[in-house]
């Protein structure tokens, strides 16, 4: 077994036993039929860190992410990261994230800590491996073609179930599952509050849907003015550093959610296209006919 694989196998069954608290370095060895000093010396050799070092740091992310994510208390939050003490585990705690946990509850920053490996824990009970390939922007492009390839097919499978009157009645807007009683100023809004609701969950922040009820166009291009450049700037750090395959935690859904950077920027692009359509027909409608129906190609060709 080469060292690489001996560390993906340490990973996989640290996970399977992250709260046998009981085991010691030898008993994490003998799992991989190893002995302490060999396995020792090929996980840090791997990962850049001792296996118990690398052992309490995943705890302390998924600490981390328990107190985030959880009511319950810092003591059981400590019992259940294998500290015998709320003190012991506040002293590791604040050494690894510059807070002690309550204050880190109060105002949280990112739950994985700095790592050589990558690994880190991955909610809502696992450990997570870094890609052995890395997604680029032409793959997650290729990835949005692919989606819309499969999803047609999958429309058309569905279509073959109904009968031909069904298939030829004329089509009202139907938004189900979309936006309920869409108007051109809730589209607007929904296409700006997009933004607005991922920037705050990337900084761990909740959103506020209220700020879109009835708003006031003026107030609606300050904020877009605000978010955009915001949301941009992330699309660019995790294009230029090809972290489009990372996760992140989005924790102020229920239950928390794990999404990849690239799934969230497809995800913004693929509901944003419908809602733009929708704008562009009903600015049209209104009177509205210079901006077009939004067709990218020409605006992709001059930006070039």
């Amino acid at each position: 077994m080469s060292s690489t694989d001996t560390f993906t196998a340490f990973v996989e069954s640290l996970a399977e036993h992250l709260d046998d608290h009981e085991a010691n370095g030898a008993d994490l060895a003998a799992r991989l039929y190893l002995s302490r000093s060999h396995f020792d010396r090929i996980v840090a050799a791997t990962a850049g860190e001792t296996p118990a070092r690398f052992r309490r740091r995943v705890l302390l992310e998924r600490a981390a992410f328990r107190l985030l994510t959880s009511a319950d208390t810092v003591l059981d939050i400590a019992i259940e990261a294998g500290y015998s003490s709320h003190e012991a585990f506040t002293r590791a705690f604040e050494r690894a994230y510059d807070r002690p946990p309550a204050a880190w509850r109060n105002d949280p920053s990112h739950i994985q800590l700095d790592a050589p490996n990558g690994v880190h824990f991955h909610p809502p009970a696992d450990l997570r491996l870094p890609g052995r390939t890395e997604v680029t922007s032409m793959d997650l492009v290729i990835k949005m073609v692919e989606h819309h390839i499969w999803l047609v097919g999958q429309m058309v499978d569905h279509a073959a179930k109904l009968d031909d009157a069904q298939l030829d009645v004329p089509i009202e807007m139907s938004v189900e599952g979309v936006d309920s009683d869409p108007t051109l100023r809730r589209l607007l809004s929904r296409l700006v509050g997009q933004m607005d609701m991922w920037n705050e969950a990337l900084a761990l922040r909740g959103y506020d849907f209220g700020i879109e009820a009835h708003e006031p166009l003026p107030e609606l291009k300050s904020r877009l003015d605000r978010v955009a450049p915001v949301f941009l700037e992330h699309v660019r750090v995790v294009v230029d550093e090809g972290r489009l395959d990372e996760t992140f935690v989005h924790a102020q859904s229920n239950p928390p959610k794990v999404y990849t950077y690239g799934g969230l920027i497809a995800r913004v692009l693929t509901f944003a296209a419908h809602r733009r359509t929708l704008v562009a027909g009903a600015l049209a409608s209104a009177g509205v006919t210079d901006l077009g129906n939004g067709d990218p190609r020409e605006w992709v060709a001059q930006a070039q």
